[in-house]
């Protein structure tokens, strides 16, 4: 399904141009991202995030009337490919904005790039893009897919685990969180599982962690999958083995994971109890709008949004091509997580943090800050990036 929102077009067209007076471009952003299927919650976070961030601008970004094209990936690459290419070719989209996951941003960057529109990913970060395959016109407003999971590697190598199990979706992310883990954790690692990323059932790896006995078990299991892992883990008593997760207990998740997911771990760029003023007003204003909290999908999405105003209003609008590039990389903004600023690969130099399910006094589930893990971390393929 591909439909089209147009925010701000009311009030623009209710206006009549002025004789002898240059009317304002307009800025059209397509918006990419998982809408159906296991991994719609992700999906709709980020849209939400990236619509809000529109809203609050009174449907403008850098003073130009946005409209967004919002698009189902479907999780399908082929599918989105055939979508994406339309939006630069046919709609002239100025940005492909969103994606969720990986494969996905693989398969478009390509027919993005080519016709020379900006790629910006609110959550995929491939290392494929980090380093050798960096290039001018793709951006990574998250983070690259390693790191948060090198900094639960690092959690573990301070926590003293001894024996960890991983456990991942066989895809890019998937190998891209393992060799992050691994990056950090020296200690042994008793079995490293790979499973499809359509998997629903994890009764037989749920037997294999029960029996390795670890010290504890490192997953990834993003939307529906994790909150599948979660119920086996704990319908199998593993309570007392400590998970440590990325994506797999965030608010995309915790809703359905409910009390089974409280105390269990996660790292993050931020979480919803930031207290800086930016993040209050996100999250004052998310959960005013849709009824829910927001997670980490949702707030970096928001994030692009305020990155391409603040690139629009530095730029002077799209027209050339290399002063809005420099400005992608220098825009300043008010981010959610505070502190923003690209390293030379377009990823983000960022902290990263531990934190853990929680429920709120209102009854809500959400991730909550326990201590900052790693400060100014910038990936570890940046000093591959040769970027002309």
């Amino acid at each position: 399904m591909q439909r089209r929102m147009v925010l701000g077009g009311v009030a623009a067209t209710a206006l009549l141009p002025s004789v002898g007076r240059a009317q304002p471009a307009g800025v059209k952003i397509a918006l990419v991202s998982t809408l159906s299927g296991p991994g719609a919650a992700l999906g709709n976070q980020i849209r939400d995030g990236w619509l809000l961030g529109v809203k609050l601008r009174d449907g403008k970004l850098g003073g130009l009337t946005a409209e967004t094209l919002v698009i189902d990936d479907e999780l399908k690459p082929d599918s989105a490919v055939t979508k994406a290419t339309a939006a630069v070719e046919r709609d002239k989209v100025d940005f492909v904005a969103g994606v969720v996951f990986s494969n996905i941003m693989q398969a478009i960057a390509r027919p993005v790039v080519e016709s020379e529109t900006f790629l910006i990913s609110a959550n995929a970060g491939p290392s494929t893009f980090a380093g050798k395959g960096c290039n001018p016109y793709i951006f990574v407003a998250s983070y690259q897919n390693d790191q948060p999971h090198a900094a639960m590697g690092q959690v573990a190598q301070d926590e003293g685990y001894k024996r960890v199990f991983i456990l991942v979706p066989n895809y890019q992310a998937g190998k891209d969180s393992a060799a992050g883990f691994k990056s950090r954790y020296k200690g042994e690692v008793v079995d490293e599982v790979y499973v499809p990323l359509n998997q629903m059932d994890f009764s037989a790896e749920v037997a294999k962690i029960a029996a390795a006995k670890p010290d504890a078990l490192f997953a990834f299991m993003p939307g529906g999958l994790g909150i599948n892992l979660v119920r086996a883990y704990r319908q199998a008593g593993l309570g007392h083995i400590p998970f440590l997760s990325c994506f797999t207990v965030d608010e995309s998740t915790l809703p359905a994971h409910g009390d089974a997911a409280v105390g269990l771990f996660t790292t993050s760029t931020w979480a919803p109890d930031f207290n800086n003023e930016a993040s209050r007003k996100f999250v004052s204003a998310f959960e005013d709008t849709y009824g829910y909290v927001p997670g980490s999908y949702a707030a970096h999405a928001y994030d692009v949004a305020s990155l391409v105003d603040a690139a629009l209003k530095q730029a002077g609008g799209t027209a050339d091509k290399a002063k809005l590039r420099a400005a992608l990389e220098t825009a300043s903004f008010a981010s959610v997580r505070g502190n923003f600023r690209f390293g030379p690969n377009h990823f983000p130099v960022e902290d990263f943090y531990l934190c853990k399910g929680v429920k709120r006094p209102d009854g809500k589930f959400a991730t909550a800050t326990v201590r900052k893990v790693l400060s100014n971390d910038p990936g570890a393929y940046t000093a591959e990036c040769r970027m002309g």
